[in-house]
């Protein structure tokens, strides 16, 4: 079994990347999947993370324990649960929202500019989407194929076209990042 946690703010649509991550593996990769989201007492702008579940086979406990992969969006999310994870986990961050600090066992450290890449293509609104790609290309828990597939029906429909977009833009950057593609949009951001 897979646990993970999506986490940052309101507003960054956290729990809208985890139900994504939960429906591509339950409706699209033939997997079974649970999602359970909790949020802060305001709406916008107070802590919020959502937690996924995907396994091959039935799930009988739908909540997290200790997440193999983490998310996070924002610092507080970081700071609050980027140290909750297997010791072998994968922990995924917004390099210009986060400064993680010292990532101790064989924890693997992936980090994404999804806020600055979802700004250059149009609009901050969709970095979600952008680490949703960052997430699928980096942990292989959901294929590409499926995501791009699961996309088009859970986003608004006069905003798929920048969604799919912000997808491909996580997934290249992910791709690079693991090594399974040549430096190419990642090495011209660095060198901003």
């Amino acid at each position: 079994m897979n646990e993970l946690r999506i986490s940052g703010f309101g507003g960054q649509g956290v729990i809208r990347c985890g139900y994504i991550i939960g429906k591509t593996a339950a409706l699209f990769d033939n997997k079974h999947a649970t999602l359970t989201q909790s949020f802060g007492p305001e709406a916008r702008g107070s802590a919020c993370s959502a937690q996924v579940l995907i396994d091959d086979k039935p799930i009988r406990y739908p909540y997290v324990s200790v997440p193999d992969t983490v998310v996070a969006m924002s610092q507080e999310a970081y700071d609050k649960f980027g140290r909750d994870i297997t010791d072998d986990g994968t922990l995924l961050i917004d390099e210009d929202l986060v400064k993680p600090g010292e990532v101790t066992g064989n924890r693997k450290l992936y980090a994404v500019p999804a806020t600055r890449l979802a700004e250059q293509i149009g609009n901050r609104i969709v970095a979600n989407i952008v680490m949703l790609g960052f997430f699928t290309a980096v942990t292989g828990l959901i294929s590409g194929e499926a995501a791009r597939e699961a996309l088009p029906s859970s986003v608004p429909e006069r905003f798929v076209d920048l969604n799919m977009k912000a997808f491909e833009e996580g997934f290249e950057y992910g791709l690079v990042a693991t090594g399974k593609a040549v430096e190419g949009k990642k090495a011209a951001l660095d060198a901003e």
